[in-house]
């Protein structure tokens, strides 16, 4: 008889050192990861004086910012949970920009974001049709998918915007704003018509390393915010619970890992995908109805301006999860309220990226992947020496802050990658392979 310790014998070492215990619990990882760079930010930001690195202001613009990336990442995940691959969602969240401010400025805000859900949905039951029904390739159709969403958003402004004041081929009449609420006593909202005290605000305004710089996390996600915004954040637990709390999420996972095992247990592959890929033309909708509701308030061609393809990226990112959606989306959001807020920011941000690299180099090291470790330490170099033998980011790479931190997050995410088995595999009923 095998004792203990033969058989511990027999277990493959780790492929690195182990964590302590205490470190197993990934919540309490993520937790304090957060926090160590929350600090680090605000070492940074005071030595480098880029106060807009850890500013309310600009945790305010990237929560704004970071929500449509999101709904089109959630949206992205329903699809491919079921085993559809959607990359026309850049043109569903058009379809939404354009039904949204249509909607907003006929009967109101709130019927904005619903004719933008539902013009964001009309393209998923395209796309649904053409790869579920007729069984056209994933990548083809969403193809299409953009750019019929693109011509077609402009065949309708040039027919519904004729002769109308303020709008043209382009761009739609104003439309009204949704209202906003900040938190009594958190962040100066009125109670009962008095106006209470900002005391995140009194915190933020003492300098304080670190806890100044989580009252400004926390003012800046709880002043002013939209209430489109509230129930996009919602839709990140609801999504979670229905897919991996519910038979009909069940169902739908099992459709984008096998969908024959589905099949011969009773499920409907062909309803569960329409219903993931018209769900994911909605949510991308919505996202789209934002930009004009929140952000803009008003149609422009193109204002999506790629955050249907960044929300991919985001999917990816949360390795197929909803919370890590929004956390991908978050790291979008902020560095594109960066670059809005003060372009020193994006110098300082360097050293910051540059630091939390070495950091993550030597973390790799001691997991003892030296080749990806040294690879990840000499990108830490270039961007300590951009910071420290520049003055500042030209103006022509400042826009592109945002999709390179993008691109950069997700290589270094994407070791741990999982899609679903079946995604993007074509389907017919009956025809087990």
């Amino acid at each position: 008889m095998s004792t203990a310790r033969d058989v511990a014998e027999q277990i493959p070492p780790d492929r690195g050192r182990p964590l302590p215990d205490l470190l197993h619990d990934r919540r309490l990882r993520l937790l304090l990861l957060a926090s160590a760079v929350l600090l680090l930010g605000g070492v940074v930001a005071r030595a480098t004086s880029a106060q807009e690195l850890t500013s309310s202001g600009t945790f305010g613009a990237a929560f704004r910012f970071a929500m449509p990336v999101m709904l089109a990442g959630l949206g992205g995940l329903y699809a491919e949970r079921s085993g559809v691959i959607n990359i026309g969602l850049e043109g569903m969240m058009i379809a939404g920009t354009w039904f949204g401010a249509w909607g907003g400025w006929q009967f109101g805000p709130w019927y904005g974001v619903l004719f933008g859900v539902l013009g964001g949905a009309l393209f998923g039951l395209i796309h649904a049709i053409a790869t579920v029904t007729f069984a056209v390739d994933h990548i083809v159709s969403g193809v299409a998918i953009n750019a019929l969403a693109l011509g077609g958003m402009r065949f309708l402004s040039t027919v519904v915007y004729d002769n109308v004041p303020g709008a043209g081929v382009t761009q739609s009449p104003r439309t009204a704003p949704i209202d906003t609420l900040s938190i009594p006593f958190l962040s100066g909202g009125d109670l009962f018509g008095w106006r209470s005290p900002d005391m995140l605000g009194w915190i933020e305004d003492r300098s304080w390393v670190f806890l100044s710089d989580a009252a400004a996390v926390v003012s800046g996600v709880t002043k002013g915010v939209s209430w489109l915004t509230l129930v996009a954040l919602a839709l990140v637990p609801l999504s979670w619970w229905l897919l991996w709390r519910t038979p009909w999420g069940l169902r739908l996972r099992s459709c984008g890992e096998n969908p024959y095992a589905a099949e011969s247990l009773g499920v409907n592959v062909l309803r569960m995908k329409y219903y993931a890929v018209v769900t994911s033309g909605g949510l991308a909708g919505l996202g789209g109805a934002y930009l004009v509701l929140v952000q803009a308030g008003i149609y422009r061609e193109a204002q999506t301006a790629g955050r249907g393809f960044i929300g991919l990226a985001a999917m990816l990112f949360g390795n197929y999860q909803p919370t890590g959606v929004l956390g991908g989306a978050a790291l979008f959001g902020f560095a594109d309220a960066l670059r809005i807020r003060q372009t020193s920011a994006v110098h300082a941000l360097l050293l910051l990226v540059g630091i939390l690299l070495a950091m993550f180099a030597l973390w790799t090291v001691y997991r003892l992947q030296l080749q990806r470790g040294l690879a990840i330490a000499a990108f830490a170099v270039g961007f300590i020496l951009w910071f420290a033998l520049t003055d500042d980011v030209p103006p022509e790479f400042v826009p592109m802050t945002p999709y390179v931190v993008t691109l950069l997050v997700l290589s270094l995410a994407s070791q741990r990658l999982r899609m679903p088995a079946a995604d993007g595999l074509r389907y017919r009923k009956g025809e087990a392979v």
